[in-house]
């Protein structure tokens, strides 16, 4: 085993610290919020995953969920430590999987992820993204449950930041089926659920 890839100092306490965290994230749409983790290890020649997705995966990953990895983040190390710390199981098929974790970088809108039905629309895909940065500022707008008026996103400015924005906006046409995403950069973490409605008018 791997052991560069940390496990959390009080496992049972930092789990539910962390999982209340990412609760309220989703909660409250597009906040930022500054977790407390165990920073992962560089990988060579791979893109930094970052303390929060890490500590996410460590907080809602168990023996009962299924984990796809974008080919940018993949590597033994982290389907090792992962499968070690969380029990979760790593699939290669998108489509089954409970959660994905890919870059901003490297996503395809055509990436057949599961977005759930009518009836059971928690069945799709949770998307855990390492993108350039989490502001509430730039011309994204969010509105919907868990935001008084609207709130502002920035997660950056690479054709697959705003990829990411138009796929969260597109939920609108298929709600309650649709996407919901966690994002990271470092240590910071903001969600956008499938609810939340999503433009890119300025925000006054």
């Amino acid at each position: 085993m791997n052991l560069s890839w940390p496990a959390l100092d009080d496992t049972v306490h930092d789990s539910q610290r962390l999982f209340r965290q990412v609760l309220g994230a989703m909660s409250e749409p597009g906040t930022v919020h500054e977790l407390v983790v165990p920073t992962p290890p560089a990988q060579p020649q791979k893109p930094l995953l970052g303390a929060a997705l890490w500590g996410a995966l460590l907080s809602l990953c168990d023996l009962d969920t299924t984990i796809w990895i974008g080919a940018e983040l993949d590597s033994p190390a982290l389907r090792e430590a992962l499968t070690f710390h969380t029990g979760a199981r790593i699939t290669d098929d998108p489509a089954s999987a409970d959660f994905a974790l890919l870059t901003h970088g490297s996503f395809d809108p055509r990436t057949p992820f599961a977005v759930g039905s009518d009836t059971y629309p928690d069945r799709g895909t949770t998307l855990l993204v390492a993108v350039e940065r989490l502001a509430n500022a730039g011309p994204w707008r969010l509105s919907g449950p868990g935001i008084e008026t609207t709130r502002a996103l920035d997660i950056g400015d690479s054709p697959g930041c705003r990829a990411l924005m138009d796929r969260l906006a597109a939920n609108r046409a298929s709600f309650p089926r649709g996407l919901d995403m966690i994002f990271g950069c470092g240590a910071q973490l903001a969600a956008v659920p499938r609810s939340t409605r999503v433009d890119s008018r300025e925000v006054n």
